[in-house]
């Protein structure tokens, strides 16, 4: 048996739970939803397809590299379908597979949570930002 530091068990302890959190399906796909555009696609596309022009101008805050890194990682996921449209020029289309609407209801949920909350997450942040700073043990 080889005995280990405590640094090199507090390595293997942070090793061991990333791979836990990696194969989490529920991390996985917070991981997915939080990212910063994947919300808004996804809202924009709940009422139908959409072209990639217009999601470009509904998602105004999203540069077009975001945009369409977001889209391809949605479509990668199986939550988005992209079309395209032999014209000239080439139309580009996306619309939520059966996978991506299974989802609204949930994104629905945290909006309606969202809504009733965060003023209450707002009050919290500035109570505890105003508090006097409390030394830290051992220093």
């Amino acid at each position: 048996m080889t005995t280990q530091t405590a640094a090199q068990r507090r390595a293997r302890d942070r090793a061991d739970h990333r791979e836990r959190l990696a194969d989490c399906p529920t991390q996985r796909v917070i991981a997915v939803l939080g990212d910063k555009w994947v919300a808004l696609v996804l809202k924009e596309l709940a009422d139908g397809p959409r072209r990639s022009a217009e999601l470009a101008r509904a998602i105004a805050g999203a540069s077009q590299k975001m945009l369409t890194q977001t889209l391809r990682g949605l479509e990668r996921d199986g939550l988005v379908a992209r079309t395209v449209e032999p014209a000239v020029p080439v139309r580009v289309g996306y619309r939520l597979t059966e996978l991506g609407r299974s989802l609204l209801p949930v994104l629905a949920s945290v909006t309606e949570w969202a809504d009733r909350h965060v003023a209450d997450i707002d009050l919290s942040r500035s109570r505890y930002d105003d508090r006097p700073v409390e030394p830290t043990p051992g220093t």
